[in-house]
């Protein structure tokens, strides 16, 4: 029966998050619940308790979280002062007279405001909120625009730099280390977060190429509003677009440049971006003494909730491994038949199902330092697993009826868009997100090659 209890350990937590209680609360209020239950009934050490002051002191001296609240700022400042607005308008007020060009211009601005913010949430409202009703008025349908915000506003988990990559990248890294020292190698490699970046560019881009061929191949719109233009209209419209796409291109260029010319660590980098996002606003005429304190209260509620997940998650885990939660795992997935591709295969799965009632930070957090060392013990690819793990739980958080992002669709979408025609625009993005999965699976290299590129790992 003792076996059993990190299971059950889980699956209450699973079910406490469901009834509505704090994220980082549930984890650590059932850790200490079956903590004071075990030792009663002896099948827990308190010892394993007595690590937690060093746990929490190792966080705090975790330089490479300080890119948490850089990036939130950067992010939430470019929401704030509408450069992902103006950019829209602008590329939609050029190529918008094209059959399919307000389509690809959403999904372009998407991707840039994506790799901006990093945040799912943020970014499928902001988008929604700019776009769906110019994509219904322009002739596409309900389901086509829909599917086409919904989709794009989850490029954040996988086009770098994100907070989802920032947090997966320094949970994996610790993985990593332990898989390694579970396997006697004393002097263990590193992956950072750079390296995660570095791996996730090249799937990013591609998902991006399926959904602009989509666009134009099948997403059209019904009809084509004719609009009276000139040249010189043009080149003031292109003008007009090259003054607001230049700015956030050459501040996504700065962070990911200064990365993969090893200039400057993921933090370092970071810090740039948060300047940076600063002095465009300043730049736009969008700074004041009121949106920087906007912008600082977010940025401080968004970074105090990562943190105290992070924190009961860190009690969560030492509990569960007192339970002897890690070696029930690994006794569990080195006995599937097939391997390691049936535990890499039912892993996806479980984090697939646990996207719909779980955000990223807290799957990070809990399910992966559970399955990660066990998964890299048996061979794999710490990049690999990371980039697989966000396109996955981007599939799952588009994924009807309990994807996060259309909940998030449906409170700013008209209600004359019915629920049933956005789960079917978000359908052929879902096979897209597959389909990339599975060449993943097959070619590992389209993650993995980058990385060995440019930091010879």
């Amino acid at each position: 029966m003792a076996e059993w209890i990190p299971f059950i350990m889980f699956l209450t937590v699973c079910l406490v998050l469901m009834a509505g209680y704090p994220v980082a609360f549930s984890l650590a209020g059932t850790a200490l619940l079956f903590a004071f239950v075990g030792t009663a009934a002896g099948n827990f050490d308190p010892a394993y308790l007595q690590a937690l002051p060093n746990r929490l002191f190792g966080i705090m001296q975790n330089g490479t979280l300080i890119a948490v609240p850089l990036f939130v700022l950067m992010g939430i400042m470019l929401e704030k002062s509408r450069l992902a607005e103006d950019l829209l308008g602008s590329m939609a007020a050029l190529f918008g007279r094209f059959r399919s060009g307000l389509g690809v211009s959403v999904v372009l601005v998407g991707a840039l405001l994506a790799a901006s913010t990093g945040i799912v949430g943020a970014t499928v409202v902001t988008m929604g909120l700019m776009s769906l009703p110019t994509m219904l008025n322009r002739g596409y349908s309900s389901s086509h625009a829909t599917g086409i915000v919904a989709a794009t506003g989850t490029l954040g988990q996988i086009i770098p730099p994100s907070i989802a990559l920032v947090l997966l990248g320094d949970t994996l890294s610790s993985a990593y280390q332990q898989a390694q020292l579970n396997m006697g190698i004393f002097t263990p490699k590193t992956v950072s977060i750079g390296d995660l970046f570095v791996g996730a560019i090249i799937p990013g881009l591609i998902l991006v190429m399926f959904y602009i061929s989509y666009v134009i191949l099948v997403a059209r719109p019904k009809l084509v509003i004719p609009q009276a233009h000139s040249t010189s209209q043009d080149q003031a419209q292109l003008l007009k677009l090259l003054k607001d796409l230049l700015p956030p291109i050459c501040l996504i260029i700065a962070v990911l440049g200064s990365i993969l010319a090893g200039a400057a660590t993921p933090t370092e980098a970071a810090g740039v971006g948060a300047f940076g996002a600063i002095l465009l606003a300043a730049f736009k005429g969008r700074l004041s003494l009121a949106r920087l304190r906007e912008v600082a209260q977010g940025t401080a509620e968004v970074t105090s909730m990562v943190f105290l997940i992070l924190i009961g998650a860190a009690v969560f885990s030492l509990v569960f491994r007192g339970f002897g939660g890690e070696e029930v795992v690994e006794q569990f997935f080195t006995s599937l038949p097939g391997g390691v591709v049936s535990a890499t295969i039912l892993v996806m799965l479980v984090i697939f199902l646990l996207g719909f009632i779980l955000d990223f930070i807290e799957i990070t957090f809990v399910v992966v330092p559970i399955v990660g060392p066990v998964l890299l013990t048996m061979g794999l690819d710490p990049v690999w697993l990371g980039v697989m793990i966000a396109i996955n739980l981007q599939t799952s958080f588009l994924t009807p009826p309990f994807g996060f992002a259309l909940f998030y669709l449906r409170g700013v979408a008209p209600a004359s868009v019915e629920t049933s025609a956005m789960y079917r625009g978000v359908i052929p993005f879902i096979f897209m997100q597959l389909l990339l999965m599975l060449l993943l699976a097959v070619w590992p290299q389209i993650a993995t090659w980058l990385p060995d590129v440019v930091y010879g790992r």
